[in-house]
């Protein structure tokens, strides 16, 4: 690789944004920033502007610029971009570096166009796009390349997206708003019905990180969170169970599921047969949660299972996408 020239991979999500270089990860920080409202400047971003959420005074307002795995806020989404890009390039490049970002699978040529501008304008020398479940199955090395079917479940912070691929190229595919905020905010519902708490959505992602569940477990985990009784006003202390969450996310763990079901209804049945005997690898932060393989493989029929990279193997793919461009070329999308 010339020192002059730099190929990132950039997988730009709702929940986090991960930059690689050929198999290495340079970069992964939560798609948040802290901006100063009267100026719109940037004064934090990643981990420490989320650990903001909810804490600052009227004049800072902490942002996520990415919504379902698309551009809501242009500026901040370049702004960001921009800083990333110098973060992990350096100041001593003479050339700007090409890049390869993702996007969901299905979005609008608007939402494509405006992801191609914000990487241009964040000053990377070229930039092509690349449809997230074909970048993730790049990079967790499933045979894409050949006539035979392979699946992939990517289960990120805004979408739920599942493929089926062969021949370097999505065969059939569909995408759902269920991802991990969808799982907070029936958290965050349940919380509320149930035991008449309000709860913000940080603590809600804690509950789903630390004791959530997609089926019962052997061991019985316990949480005590604090909220706002909704009667009172006052602060109340209550303890959750794993029990709770797997009642709580039940109805968005079946819209992931049907996302799937979905795809298989397209899917060619020379295909499927394929797909039983390799299962479906499942990627994306969400994909961490305790027993969602298990879950899957239950409602769909088919062995599910959990890829070794799954926070990271999309911005991998990406990475790797830029050395197979002549490959690709019907596939990535240059608006």
């Amino acid at each position: 690789m010339s020192v002059f020239s730099r190929d990132l991979g950039i997988d730009l999500g709702t929940m986090n944004t991960v930059i690689a270089e050929s198999n290495q990860i340079l970069l992964q920080e939560p798609t948040v920033v802290a901006l100063i409202v009267e100026e719109q400047k940037l004064v934090e971003w990643g981990q420490a502007a989320k650990d903001m959420y909810g804490r600052v005074p009227e004049s800072i307002e902490v942002v996520r610029p990415m919504q379902y795995g698309v551009i809501a806020e242009y500026e901040i989404t370049e702004k960001l971009l921009n800083f990333l890009i110098k973060k992990v390039s350096g100041p001593m490049l003479f050339f700007r570096p090409r890049a390869i970002i993702t996007v969901p699978y299905g979005v609008t040529s608007v939402e494509t166009r405006a992801v191609h501008e914000a990487g241009l304008g964040a000053g990377s020398r070229d930039v092509y796009l690349i449809q997230q479940p074909l970048a993730a199955a790049l990079g967790v090395d499933l045979p894409i390349a050949t006539p035979s079917g392979s699946m992939i479940l990517c289960l990120g912070g805004g979408t739920s997206q599942a493929a089926v691929l062969a021949m370097n190229g999505i065969v059939a595919a569909n995408t759902s708003r269920s991802g991990g905020l969808r799982f907070d905010e029936a958290i965050i519902s349940y919380v509320r019905k149930r035991y008449g708490l309000v709860i913000g959505q940080p603590t809600a992602e804690q509950l789903k990180i630390r004791i959530g569940a997609a089926v019962p477990q052997e061991e019985q985990g316990s949480m005590e969170i604090q909220g706002q009784d909704q009667v009172s006003g006052l602060p109340r202390p209550i303890t959750l169970t794993t029990d709770d969450l797997i009642e709580a996310l039940q109805e968005p763990l079946n819209e992931v599921a049907e996302t799937a079901k979905r795809v298989l209804e397209k899917t060619p049945p020379e295909l499927i047969s394929d797909i039983i005997d390799r299962g479906v690898a499942l990627c994306g932060g969400s994909a961490l949660l305790r027993g969602i393989d298990k879950y899957l493989t239950k409602a769909l029929g088919i062995p599910a299972y959990l890829v070794d990279n799954p926070t990271t193997c999309t911005a991998q793919g990406a990475a790797k996408a830029t050395g197979l461009r002549d490959i690709l070329r019907r596939s990535l999308i240059q608006p």
